[in-house]
């Protein structure tokens, strides 16, 4: 019997006007230390983007959630948090900040497939 794996994941969140702390969700990145495990996932919704009202350029954000999902992955190219420990990256893209791209408090978990896992509360979270 496959046992449980412990993680923890954090909504990612567009927050077009800082100061009014107005956001919506647009993504989810997920870690489990153990299983050495890290994944993050986008869906960035325009239509949403112009209901808030806001002067940020689409393609703009994009962008930066990509490097999102680059320093999550680790990529070379991402720069020197990218080169940190799945667990020191996963504490560094989540950690408090007052910025356009924002997440929520970290949650944790069990799971016998984390993959599973993360689609589930990418589609209940997310989409």
């Amino acid at each position: 019997m496959q046992e449980d794996k412990i993680y923890e994941y954090a909504v990612i969140r567009m927050v077009p006007k800082v100061e009014r702390e107005e956001f919506f969700n647009v993504g989810l990145i997920m870690f489990s230390k153990k299983e050495k495990f890290i994944k993050t996932k986008f869906y960035l919704c325009p239509d949403k983007l112009k209901l808030m009202k806001s002067s940020l350029n689409f393609e703009d954000i994009a962008q930066n959630l990509n490097s999102f999902s680059e320093i999550a992955a680790g990529k070379k190219t991402a720069g020197p948090v990218a080169q940190m420990e799945i667990p020191e990256r996963f504490r560094w893209l989540t950690a408090l900040r007052s910025a356009v791209i924002q997440t929520s408090r970290p949650h944790p978990g069990k799971s016998k497939d984390l993959e599973k896992t993360f689609e589930r509360l990418f589609e209940e979270l997310v989409k």
